[in-house]
């Protein structure tokens, strides 16, 4: 073979190389791989999918939409965070995940837009609230129980909300329904999680006239978590 056959040859075998380009790349699209991006769109693409999720992201959730190691999540947060500086937003864990949220400073300006204030929760919601999540899981008899009234509507109401969930039966006369808590009612109130709730020992269900006053003060102190909400969702 002369030269020009070998230069032939090596033009042939480049052109063959980047005509299957892009059915590589197709083919990594079709099974959701991705080329390296750099960090700046990694951030970006961070912060879009927070942005548009609605609600607090799981860490596994956010590492496969951005093609990372879950171990991955926290710094990139914390470096879209830092990017965030300065801005009206910036990046919250909450609810075992990521969100984006408005900064505190500017929250005056977000209820002008939300006005007319929406209906916080009642006394008997809240009340019957901070009894689920401190006991939980709990039965509604053993919260009619501390609560010392049917609480029924309440719980209802409460369902409706996304604030609780039914999450199995009791093993008891009846199986009841037991109640817990939601990550809907962690976001609300800003927890991260149950530990983040302030340290109050209930009485045991059935306890005596401790009953009152030791509900009170729990009542008390979820409501502090609530300082500026939540509000009754919509």
């Amino acid at each position: 073979m002369d030269r020009e056959d070998n230069e032939g040859a090596v033009a042939t075998d480049e052109e063959a190389v980047v005509e299957a380009a892009p059915e590589d790349q197709a083919e990594a699209a079709a099974d959701g791989t991705s080329a390296p991006v750099d960090e700046a769109d990694l951030l970006c693409a961070l912060q879009c999918i927070l942005f548009v999720a609605g609600e607090p992201l799981p860490v596994d959730r956010i590492a496969q939409t951005v093609g990372r190691e879950v171990t991955d999540v926290p710094r990139l947060c914390d470096r879209l965070n830092e990017h965030l500086s300065g801005q009206g937003l910036h990046v919250v864990q909450l609810a075992g995940g990521y969100a984006l949220a408005t900064r505190p400073e500017f929250a005056d300006y977000v209820q002008r837009l939300l006005e007319p204030e929406p209906e916080r929760l009642s006394i008997q919601a809240l009340e019957t609230l901070a009894i689920i999540a401190y006991r939980q899981p709990i039965t509604r008899p053993e919260v009619d129980a501390l609560r010392g009234v049917n609480s029924g509507g309440v719980v209802t109401s409460l369902l409706e909300k996304g604030l609780i969930r039914i999450m199995g039966r009791k093993d008891a006369p009846g199986r009841p329904f037991l109640l817990e808590t939601t990550a809907h009612f962690l976001s609300s109130f800003g927890l991260g999680d149950l530990s983040d709730l302030p340290r109050v020992d209930l009485p045991e269900i059935g306890a005596n006239a401790d009953q009152p006053r030791m509900l009170g003060e729990a009542l008390e102190e979820l409501a502090i978590t609530q300082e500026e909400g939540p509000s009754e969702p919509e």
